[in-house]
């Protein structure tokens, strides 16, 4: 089997006084290559000192990581050569043209004048910032901004990218269009680590997700795995006429769930297992001749995730240092 293309090994970090606590604590997990892996956490959980520690940027207290094979304590620089990295903040130069950008970083790494200007145009291309190539960033709106900044740091064609909040800011629209981007670097086999405390935006892209708080892991597995962590799905109904409820409300209690009813809404809602109760009670009420609006299972969302493990929605704390 290939080797993990990131992996954090008992990274630890502290700051201050040697008996408080760390920002960061024996945190450990592995990202396969080609699949993406959502860092969450609330404010001050240890996101960006972890993604700090694994770029270069801090030194650990102790442990490591390995980013595409390489140590970052022993081989720091094959770890740069290896890796993007996108933060908060966009860090391109405001007043430079995209284009310009796009070359300086390019030259800093080397490449060729003419390897550099075919690259370069494929960047513009794929982050759909040709037609605003010439024209300087600071006139970029926020969304266009942030595909600038992500296409400098793919100017090497790094295999592993380090995406630290990389949607802040932005309005919906581009925050979407944006996950097309990150969605198609991946297809192409780009490994990415993403922090984010935008749950639905780890819920879109992450194929794995580890949940830090405190600067521990307090749970980690698949988005699927984790609602189903926070508890089962909820099978709900809603009939077309309020006279059916009754009748409804019996179905579904053969099931073994109770059964809430809102009779303002004509809705009831009954814990489920899947796919399986709903066609089951969809075959009962039709049966029953009882007509519905809709019905369709809800499952735990992954801020009902956060909720049931720390006791707080992801926005609810302070913001991270270090």
């Amino acid at each position: 089997m290939n080797a993990p293309a990131i992996e954090a090994i008992d990274l630890v970090k502290r700051f201050g006084a040697a008996d408080g606590r760390p920002a960061v604590d024996g945190v450990s997990f592995a990202v396969p290559q080609g699949t993406v892996l959502g860092l969450l956490g609330p404010n001050g959980a240890g996101k960006t000192t972890t993604v700090r520690m694994m770029t270069t940027l801090s030194e650990p207290t102790s442990g490591t990581a390995r980013v595409a094979g390489y140590d970052v304590r022993t081989e720091p620089d094959m770890v740069r050569r290896n890796m993007g990295l996108t933060g908060q903040a966009a860090t391109v130069d405001e007043l430079l043209t995209g284009r310009e950008n796009i070359r300086m970083i390019g030259g800093l790494y080397g490449i060729g004048r003419r390897d550099l200007a075919r690259r370069g145009d494929q960047l513009l291309e794929q982050f759909s910032i040709t037609e605003a190539a010439d024209r300087p960033v600071k006139t970029y709106s926020g969304g266009m901004r942030r595909r600038i900044d992500l296409a400098v740091s793919l100017i090497a064609s790094p295999p592993v990218l380090f995406l630290d909040e990389p949607t802040t800011g932005l309005d919906p629209r581009s925050r979407a269009d944006l996950w097309e981007v990150l969605r198609g670097l991946v297809a192409q086999g780009t490994t990415l680590l993403l922090t984010t405390q935008y749950l639905e935006e780890a819920d879109q892209l992450a194929d794995d997700i580890v949940v830090v708080d405190r600067g521990r892991i307090i749970a980690e597995g698949t988005p699927l795995q984790l609602k189903q962590q926070a508890g089962r799905a909820s099978l709900v109904v809603t009939v077309s006429h309020a006279e059916d409820l009754e009748t409804a409300r019996r179905l579904l209690a053969e099931s073994g769930a109770e059964v809430h009813v809102d009779v303002g809404a004509r809705q009831l809602t009954a814990s489920a297992e899947g796919i399986a109760d709903l066609t089951r009670v969809a075959g009962w009420l039709h049966r029953h001749d009882v007509d519905v609006d809709d019905i369709g299972l809800s499952r735990p969302s992954l801020d009902d995730v956060f909720l049931s493990l720390t006791g707080r929605r992801a926005e609810d704390d302070n913001e991270e240092v270090g």
